[in-house]
């Protein structure tokens, strides 16, 4: 049974204007270093996520030491910060369809404010886990016969125990 209520939450980042972004494989992978980079800080556990080609899902656990909206804050500055960088390089007529006229910034990649709820039970938990691994099969996307076949998610772990990725916790064993 999950036993950490407190300070878990589902995660929703969309890119802004809903751009498919993250369609590139590389683009995901620096969602996927962050990731790993904030489970290693001992700033998150992982239980679930999944990379769609332009927003995130997430269902993880945030340090009592560290608040929801600095860590949320940190994932999205720094994957905003490295996609601008490799746009910049790879793509840059496509870095341009996201500049904005803001005082604190040229570009703006992830929509602001996104969604965050908090999860204290098991069911929400589990509704949540199904609906993340389920999102790549939509009608919308196709992306996958079964959740275990998108490889950018954590449905393959939930099913064989793999973790392709370093970072992924399972929440029946927390």
């Amino acid at each position: 049974m999950f036993k950490i209520y407190q300070n878990t939450f589902f995660l929703t980042a969309t890119i802004n204007d809903w751009k498919p972004l993250l369609i590139n494989d590389e683009y995901k992978n620096i969602v996927l270093s962050s990731l790993r980079f904030l489970v290693n800080e001992q700033r998150v556990k992982i239980f679930g996520f999944v990379i769609m080609p332009n927003h995130i899902h997430l269902i993880w656990h945030i340090s009592n030491e560290i608040t929801k909206n600095h860590t949320q804050g940190s994932l999205l500055r720094f994957t905003a910060q490295q996609l601008k960088f490799e746009l910049i390089k790879n793509a840059p007529l496509f870095l341009e369809e996201f500049k904005v006229n803001l005082k604190d910034r040229k570009y703006q990649l992830w929509k602001r404010n996104p969604l965050s709820i908090e999860i204290y039970t098991d069911a929400i938990l589990e509704q949540k886990l199904n609906y993340v691994h389920n999102n790549p099969l939509s009608k919308k996307w196709n992306l996958a016969l079964q959740p275990k076949d998108y490889f950018y998610s954590s449905a393959l772990f939930y099913e064989t125990g793999i973790d392709n990725f370093g970072f992924l916790s399972n929440y029946i064993l927390e």
